[in-house]
């Protein structure tokens, strides 16, 4: 009988730090929910470690098929990529890999996850006709993708350094406006979608007000921090009685397609693993 650890198919996630992912937690319980002989550990790695790692992907010496890449690697791992899919390209970030004849292939899950997450927690979202982002960096590419893909016509960044949302601006077309936090009442009145895309508000930090009275009558507000589950933003927006979605499904569904290529099975996103997450949530409270 073979050694079942040569045949386990293994994947991991890497960034530095990386300890208090997640991914270990979603991809494990995918994997026993269908008896998969496969494992998905967590790689704390620096930059010079990084490229050290993928360099040994790349070339068969590594146990693993592939992975999820976070912070601070995103950038670097979609350089040292030898494929990458029209929405790593745009976005210039690569957060999923995996080896397909012998090349390393690159996506960036995001812009699925984040769009999964409103079409299952609060369908019809992407009716909105404008959208209002707030914060320009990494994460906020993948989420104006989303919106251009959907639809919405015009989508507003409002960022400290309007430099930064004018380079967003150029990178995706006619439909992002660059504003600064001064524009942001301007902006908002009338707006049917509000998106927190920077780290305002997690781990109990402070987050300005912002009054969500000015957006549309059928607007959501959603931010994709996830800790805490119920952000200062979401909060205010439930003050005023405006619709909200929480940041975690966006982390459970952009966990999808990364599965589905190691393991072969197309998981679902269901309540025991969105419980299982939150339970671990509150215990590192």
């Amino acid at each position: 009988m073979a050694d079942s650890r040569e045949t386990m198919v293994k994947a991991f996630v890497t960034g530095w730090p990386v300890k208090h992912s997640r991914s270990p937690l979603i991809h494990g319980y995918w994997l026993k929910q269908f008896g998969i002989e496969g494992e998905y550990r967590a790689e704390a790695l620096t930059a010079d470690d990084f490229t050290s790692f993928i360099v040994a992907l790349k070339s068969g010496r590594s146990p693993y098929v592939g992975g999820n890449v976070t912070i601070p690697h995103k950038e670097t791992a979609f350089a040292l990529a030898d494929q990458r899919d029209s929405l790593a390209e745009e976005l210039g970030a690569a957060n999923t890999l995996w080896l397909e004849n012998g090349r390393l292939c690159a996506t960036n899950t995001d812009v699925y996850g984040f769009a999964a997450n409103l079409d299952e927690r609060h369908a019809g979202w992407d009716k909105a006709e404008r959208a209002v982002i707030l914060g320009a960096g990494g994460a906020s590419r993948a989420v104006i993708r989303a919106l251009r893909d959907r639809g919405v016509g015009e989508i507003n960044v409002v960022n400290r350094t309007v430099a930064r949302a004018r380079e967003l601006a150029d990178r995706f077309g006619e439909t992002v406006h660059a504003h600064p936090m001064e524009a942001l009442p301007e902006v908002l009145e009338g707006a049917g979608l509000f998106v927190n895309t920077t780290s305002l508000g997690m781990d109990g930090e402070a987050a300005p007000e912002i009054d969500f009275t000015l957006l549309g009558p059928k607007a959501l507000v959603t931010d994709i921090v996830y800790v805490p589950l119920k952000t200062p933003f979401l909060r205010q927006a439930d003050a005023h009685g405006v619709a909200t979605v929480d940041g975690l499904g966006m982390l459970l569904h952009q966990a999808v397609p990364g599965f589905e290529k190691w393991f072969g099975t197309r998981p679902k996103v269901d309540d025991d693993l969105r419980s299982l997450v939150i339970a671990d949530m509150d215990r590192h409270a």
